[in-house]
């Protein structure tokens, strides 16, 4: 089976929507210098998930190029040592292209890092939990019967965070930590108390501003997007409300003021982890305190 892992969520300033998002014919594998590469930066991530003490984290990366949109992370899941895949593996919401349709799958943290969108430049944030809530959430998380349960039937990258017609993979994640937090009772209107118990905490999904009422109307024009979920308000408004690693990271850091954050950043000569929550700068720029990990040249391509 061929599947998609980067889409989340890609909305454009232009025409190139429908480029962007065919995912499902994306670039080529890349070379074997390249891979090497992300190799070795997925084995630091892994390596800082061990060092963690914690045996789950919330884990997002750099995909689709969402810069105009000054999002920099399209996609999130949940990172698990005890993953029956192998450990670390990344529990995600992702859309199989031969079957058209959403499923759930455990990848492993090096298939995790190689669907960023530039192999050249990318970001990993990680959050790690407080015991009690990361317990929660594993034990939700490790539940195949709450995970898909949780699973909506249809996919769409810029789903409204609080209708059930469609769902991306952001969403799914955001639905999981209600279900493991609110300790609601797996049931045939899951998504649905998830929802109701976000919205009761206060959780706020990205605003993403598309800037220009007619781009509206092409969004419906693209298979992966759709508006016909989203408030008239926001509709008028030109905007869409849609869960994005950015407002799961929010709600964690309002809500559990103990969770803590590490970023790290690659080029093709380094990988730069910075610990807190200050984001590094554009352009994966090292600062005081950061720590600077060499990569080592790979097999020529």
């Amino acid at each position: 089976m061929r599947a998609a892992f980067a889409l989340c969520l890609c909305v454009a300033t232009s025409a190139g929507w429908g480029a962007s998002l065919d995912y499902c014919n994306g670039p080529s594998e890349p070379g074997a210098a390249t891979q090497d590469r992300l190799i070795q930066v997925a084995a630091v991530v892994k390596a800082e998930l061990d060092q963690s003490g914690q045996s789950l984290a919330l884990v997002s990366r750099s995909g689709l190029a969402l810069q105009r949109l000054d999002q920099r992370y399209s996609h999130a899941g949940v990172s698990l040592k005890a993953s029956g895949n192998t450990p670390w593996s990344v529990r995600q919401l992702y859309f199989a292209c031969d079957e058209q349709r959403p499923r759930i799958f455990d990848q492993g943290m090096t298939g995790f890092v190689m669907g960023a969108n530039d192999p050249a430049e990318g970001y990993v944030s990680i959050v790690l939990l407080p015991p009690d809530a990361a317990t929660q959430l594993e034990r939700a998380a490790l539940d195949d019967y709450r995970a898909l349960l949780l699973l909506g039937g249809t996919y769409s990258a810029n789903a409204y965070a609080f209708s059930q017609r469609y769902q991306n993979c952001n969403q799914w994640l955001a639905e999981l930590m209600a279900s493991a937090w609110g300790s609601l009772t797996p049931d045939d209107d899951a998504r649905g108390r998830a929802q109701r118990w976000l919205q009761d905490e206060g959780y706020a999904p990205t605003v993403i501003n598309v800037g220009w009422r007619p781009l509206m109307w092409l969004a419906d024009q693209v298979r992966w997007l759709h508006s016909d979920d989203h408030p008239a308000q926001d509709i008028d408004a030109a905007q869409f409300r849609v869960s994005m690693p950015e407002s799961i990271e929010s709600f964690v850091r309002v809500r559990l003021p103990e969770a803590r954050r590490i970023e790290l950043c690659y080029t093709p000569q380094q990988v730069v982890i910075r610990r807190g929550w200050e984001p590094i700068a554009d352009g994966c720029q090292a600062a005081a305190g950061d720590d600077v990990v060499l990569l080592m040249d790979g097999p020529a391509q």
